[in-house]
């Protein structure tokens, strides 16, 4: 059952991470396996499936890795915390828990690297602040999302209604499950197949400009190309009903796809958004082969769940 421009600057600030730091693991250079077209071949079924969080936690302050005792240590604190078969805390809590721990699969490690967030850059590991206008349009779809919550399906959000997991990607990021991407790679497109609802990008390699700014899509428009080894993924023209932690349609993705090994990539991105956040930020996540295959997704099985939200609020206001 399922689980549920900047290409050069983001090349230059992930190399100037990965340089800045002495206790991360160094890694030894791998040769990648080659397409019929001489690219690196990047095709298979990956997990991002990862214990260590986004933001770095506030009680690590500076750090910005573990050594290997403080991330075994980690892992197993976080593997209790987390676990959803825990009965402390009361009724409600439990709850609050809701499904037990079968239905998880976030992962049992930290990322390799040890690093303490996936995010690279600021160096504290913590996004930036958004803008005073993007606060403002995020306090008022609160509001409204508070006030009309069940006077329709319209209202409630797009993975509730089985459309969209916004942080599935792009840009992607590791949740509770269904954290496996297939990339599927010709000259001329790379497909990447997203297991949570089911999503499909087709990435267009041959130069194209994007769309109009008057097509507005909900995972935007890709273009691809290569930089040496590295596939760098150009997406714009997101809708601004994405809000991707904040972001509104002015979000410009920078994606960077480089094999370092038989079964691994590693996933890059730089997020740009002037009239959302106060500074781009970046991030990095290894994306580790699975056997797969992926299964199909079915969203509550026929969305049931939306009736029952629905159906509920309409008996509670009969009462």
């Amino acid at each position: 059952m399922n689980r549920w421009l900047f290409p050069i600057a983001a090349g230059l600030v992930f190399s100037a991470f990965a340089m800045a730091q002495g206790s991360a693991p160094a890694k030894k250079p791998s040769t990648p396996p080659r397409a019929p077209d001489g690219h690196p071949d990047l095709q298979g079924i990956y997990s991002t499936a990862t214990l260590t969080p986004l933001e770095r936690p506030g009680d690590l302050g500076a750090k910005q890795f573990f050594t290997e005792k403080e991330a075994v240590e980690y892992e197993n604190q976080l593997l209790k915390t987390t676990n959803r078969d825990r009965r402390d805390g009361g009724a409600d809590t439990d709850v609050g828990r809701a499904y037990n721990e079968f239905w998880f699969s976030r992962g049992d490690h930290l990322v390799a690297s040890r690093r303490t967030s996936l995010i690279v850059d600021p160096p504290d590991g913590k996004m930036p602040a958004l803008t005073p206008a993007a606060q403002k349009a995020q306090a008022e779809r609160t509001a409204s999302t508070r006030e009309h919550a069940f006077d329709g399906p319209e209202y409630r959000n797009l993975a509730e209604r089985c459309l969209l997991w916004a942080t599935a990607g792009p840009p992607m990021l590791p949740g509770g499950y269904n954290n496996n991407y297939q990339i599927v790679q010709t000259p001329d497109y790379v497909m990447i197949l997203v297991e949570m609802i089911h999503d499909v990008r087709i990435i267009p390699l041959d130069g194209r400009p994007h769309l109009p700014s008057s097509v507005r899509l909900w995972l935007g428009d890709s273009r691809g190309h290569w930089e040496g080894d590295t596939l760098v993924v150009d997406t714009t023209n997101f809708s601004n009903k994405t809000n991707f932690r904040g972001a509104d349609e002015n979000l410009h993705l920078i994606e960077r796809f480089t094999r370092t090994g038989p079964d691994t990539v590693v996933y890059q991105f730089t997020v740009e958004d002037p009239s959302a956040f106060t500074r781009p930020w970046s991030a990095e996540i290894p994306m580790n082969r699975v056997s797969g295959p992926i299964i199909e997704y079915a969203c509550n099985e026929g969305n049931y769940g939306m009736e029952g939200i629905l159906s509920g609020a309409r008996a509670q206001e009969k009462k």
